[in-house]
């Protein structure tokens, strides 16, 4: 308890240097105007700021990238409420009942018992995260090579698991997001694979523009096909922002058993914000004594996916910073932006750049409580905001996609490979393929391909070492358990139920 004290200390002294606060604020407002302005998201957005933050310090850009992540949840929740329009994905399930709310007058109470749920969560998520993630780095030491390959296998199995729509489309995004990953130079023996004469591919597909490409320049084309344009819908009045003692009883019930389901779910590889947050309304819609409240204005069905989608999205950061392997596909920008600051992501984080692991952990306590000063006085100009035309915006976001993908490398190679991943994205996005799954196969690819390699020098070329050792055995049988329980038929009709509802 010492040691984790101690820890916090660094944390906060970093965190609270008045320009990491002011990184903080920044990401904590693009979080809540990302979150509110429908269609972005923060996906897209921090793919769009990765190149960015080249030049920052690595402590004070991760705190903004964070802050982006966890403040777009607080957001989504202020235009699912008073305008019945998701600002993100995981504030889908908030517009069944906090419109109907504020359709009876009672929007202050459910923006507050959002707001209120959402930073409960939060620092429970962060609490969480001081607390495992040491022992998870501790026990990531007793990892070898064949120990990390077998977990990088039963992270891409569980992505595939808990991805949206058709398990084989799963599969095939990941595999290609491995093949991806080999283009390059062999770093063995010097010898390029896949660059077909390219110079410029000679060190392999750049992240930037692999990920601006999939969720920025794709989103946007998707977003104009659906002709996305809030500045004509009515905005339901705010009212009194203060809780009845009845609402307040009711929904804090929900609010911990969504902050400790959504907590357990954003750990999970495949999980997060999004995930946390359906499993959580169904879950209060479940346990009700009368469920038909629901969609009629149940502040449960506010109260418990707002918490579930912050504990979920704070949580998420726990695989990431502990062992490098990213949860979700955030997560993987996450990791893509510490390596862009020449940060090797993995145990060694914490022991080699503990200003940045406790000072990002430190940050995240400082960023919700921004968030909730913020986001409760400022409703009424994150509304205003809703009533600029999408046609205005989207030339604004692919003119910073283009500037930002040329500024990394100087180079108008990667500028055309964007666009390329914008046609490709909008194409896997119109056959019903979710890109994140390519994207954390992208990214764990080459990683896996080391680990193998050096797993099976180790054991002299015999493939056996992967079953021998104890602990790679048991992480390779929970990814074959989990493709032994999809094939399935009852369990595979389950999960398409569960992502149909």
């Amino acid at each position: 308890m010492d040691a984790l004290i101690q820890n916090l200390g660094i944390g906060f002294a970093v965190a609270l240097t008045p320009w990491n606060l002011v990184f903080a604020l920044i990401g904590c407002l693009l979080g809540t105007l990302i979150g509110v302005l429908p269609g972005i998201g923060p996906l897209a957005t921090i793919a769009m700021l990765l190149p960015f933050t080249f030049k920052l310090d690595p402590t004070g850009a991760l705190i903004m990238l964070a802050g982006i992540y966890y403040g777009a949840q607080y957001g989504g929740s202020t235009t699912a409420i008073l305008v019945n329009l998701p600002g993100e994905a995981a504030s889908v399930v908030t517009t069944l009942d906090g419109y109907q709310m504020a359709r009876q007058g009672k929007a202050g109470t459910a923006l507050t018992v959002a707001a209120i749920g959402s930073f409960f969560a939060g620092c429970v998520g962060t609490v969480a995260i001081a607390l495992l993630a040491p022992p998870l780095v501790a026990f990531a030491q007793l990892f070898g090579p064949a120990e990390y390959f077998s977990l990088m296998v039963l992270g891409l199995t569980a992505a595939v698991v808990l991805a949206h729509g058709s398990l084989v489309k799963a599969v095939a995004m990941v595999v290609l997001g491995l093949l991806l990953g080999l283009i390059g130079t062999d770093v063995n023996n010097g010898v390029q694979r896949f660059t077909f004469g390219i110079h410029e591919l000679s060190d392999g597909l750049g992240f930037v523009p692999i990920a601006m490409g999939l969720f920025g320049v794709a989103e946007i084309v998707m977003n104009l096909a659906r002709r996305t344009d809030t500045s004509d819908k009515e905005t339901a009045p705010v009212g009194s922002l203060f809780p009845s003692r009845e609402d307040w009883k009711t929904a804090w019930g929900a609010i911990l058993r969504g902050t400790g389901f959504g907590g357990v779910l954003g750990v999970l590889p495949g999980g997060g914000a999004v995930l946390a947050s359906f499993a959580s309304y169904t879950l209060e819609k479940k346990i009700a004594k009368d469920p038909s409240r629901f969609g009629k204005g149940a502040i449960e069905g506010v109260a418990g996916p707002e918490a579930a989608n912050n504990a979920g999205a704070q949580t998420s950061f726990i695989p990431m910073l502990s062992l490098g392997i990213p949860s979700n596909a955030v997560m993987a920008l996450m990791i893509g932006a510490m390596t862009i600051h020449g940060i090797q992501p993995g145990p060694q984080v914490m022991g080699e750049r503990a200003e940045v692991f406790w000072g990002m952990i430190a940050s995240m306590w400082i960023g919700n409580l921004m968030l909730v000063i913020v986001n409760l006085p400022l409703v009424g100009v994150w509304v205003k905001l809703l009533q600029m035309p999408y046609r205005l915006l989207f030339p604004i976001i692919l003119v910073f996609c283009c500037i930002g993908t040329y500024s990394v490398n100087n180079s108008a190679v990667e500028v055309v490979l964007m666009a390329g991943f914008g046609v490709f994205g909008v194409v896997l996005l119109r056959l019903g393929f979710e890109p994140a799954p390519l994207l954390l196969g992208y990214v764990l690819g080459p990683l896996m391909e080391e680990n193998l390699r050096r797993a099976m020098l180790i054991g002299r070329g015999d493939p056996t070492v992967f079953v021998t050792r104890p602990l790679s055995a048991t992480l390779l049988f929970l990814a074959a358990a989990l493709f032994v329980a999809l094939a399935l038929p009852a369990l595979r009709k389950k999960r398409e139920e569960v992502f149909v509802e």
